[in-house]
């Protein structure tokens, strides 16, 4: 390995550029990007050209960049439905891998890939940069330090009014494998199961609705084309854990509510709760409320050091945020491969996730009967 991590990055929209180049050139000190890969040569070219230096490349075929022996490190920035195959062909071929969320569109395929990582000796981690915001690593520092007592039921909350991305192939089912449940749902998800430290679940129900994909007035950002709105426009599911706890999951691109909350989590604990919103005065922080009991009387206390520094998602404001949070997310991962750790976002950890999405999708398929884990 060079004194330089050198990385090369599949998939050059926008989570592979807004976010990963972005991120990673925050620590050109210890990294470097030296391919560019990308179905359309064009985006390849263009992100070469911004963020490359002489002696990167670029290529439309990704196993250029899996056999390259100088590259230590793959990205997977590409549609859902690939990031299997690529992620097991390049740790197959001896690189550690950062792959973007979802890790997969199939619970057997998230296994698949972390079963590679710890076959091959390679280090493999999913992009749930969200714990990274300053208002999540607050309440971990408190979950871990027993504010909460245990925390025995929790909802993951990624609901939008009306926001339907209407670029790229977020809602062509085949390369997407859903909607905004496997889109947004992963990043709550991920938070409340590392606030709860519960990865142990014991079953997953759920709906998945397709009622309002031919209403695309109000969309922010501009309406959607019906004709091409393949996946949910809403999903709901409830999740029990082994040892009798619950998760509530609620995620959509487009409901009819008053206001939207995306990456939003609430817990309940035995000694206190908490929960996340979005500032409803149309800020960038997350408004974030503890609840306990103190001297016999029912306190609130909030976040009050600075809020978030950006936004929460959504179209507007996203490119901030994963500029921040990517950036945090990509150090973690640098130094777990420099000094080699456990990634920061397991591959255990983001299995379950996928089994958890995996688990509503299959629940509605069959009528909303639960699906029980081993």
């Amino acid at each position: 390995m060079s004194d330089k991590l050198r990385i090369g990055i599949i998939g050059l929209g926008f989570i592979g550029t807004q976010k990963h180049l972005v991120a990673l050139a925050q620590h050109k000190d210890r990294a470097e990007v030296v391919a560019f890969c990308d179905f359309d040569i064009e985006r390849a070219e263009a992100g070469k050209a911004q963020w490359g230096n002489d002696a990167a490349y670029t290529t439309t075929d990704y196993m250029d960049v899996v056999r390259d022996p100088d590259i230590d490190v793959v990205h997977v920035c590409t549609w859902n439905a690939n990031h299997c195959e690529i992620t097991c062909a390049a740790l197959e071929a001896g690189k550690h891998v950062m792959v973007e969320k979802p890790m997969a569109v199939t619970a057997e395929d998230a296994r698949k890939m972390r079963d590679t990582a710890k076959r091959v000796g390679k280090k493999l981690t999913v992009g749930f940069q969200y714990r990274q915001r300053e208002e999540y690593q607050w309440l971990k520092k408190l979950a871990d330090e027993g504010k909460f007592g245990e925390i025995y039921a929790a909802k993951a909350h990624a609901t939008r009014r009306r926001g339907v991305p209407i670029w790229g192939v977020f809602t062509d089912k085949s390369k997407q494998g859903g909607g905004p449940l496997i889109d947004l749902g992963g990043y709550s998800i991920d938070v409340a199961l590392w606030l709860m430290n519960n990865y142990e679940v014991a079953s997953v129900a759920g709906v998945v609705n397709y009622k309002l994909g031919d209403k695309p007035a109000g969309n922010i950002g501009g309406e959607w084309d019906p004709a091409t709105y393949e996946v949910e426009d809403s999903a709901f599911g409830f999740v029990t854990f082994k040892n009798g706890a619950s998760l509530f999951v609620e995620a959509s691109w487009a409901l009819n509510l008053k206001a939207a909350r995306e990456g939003c989590i609430t817990i309940h604990g035995t000694e206190a709760g908490a929960e996340t919103v979005q500032d409803p005065g149309g800020s960038a922080n997350l408004v974030v409320d503890v609840n306990l009991i103190e001297g016999g009387k029912q306190v609130n206390t909030s976040f009050g050091e600075g809020g978030a520094y950006f936004s929460a998602g959504g179209v507007g404001g996203a490119q901030n945020g994963f500029a921040y949070m990517g950036g945090l997310e990509a150090g973690l991962w640098i130094d777990a491969i420099l000094n080699d750790t456990d990634p920061y976002v397991t591959a255990d950890q983001a299995v379950v996730v996928t089994e958890i999405l995996d688990g509503i999708y299959k629940s509605a398929e069959q009528g909303g009967k639960p699906v029980y884990f081993d």
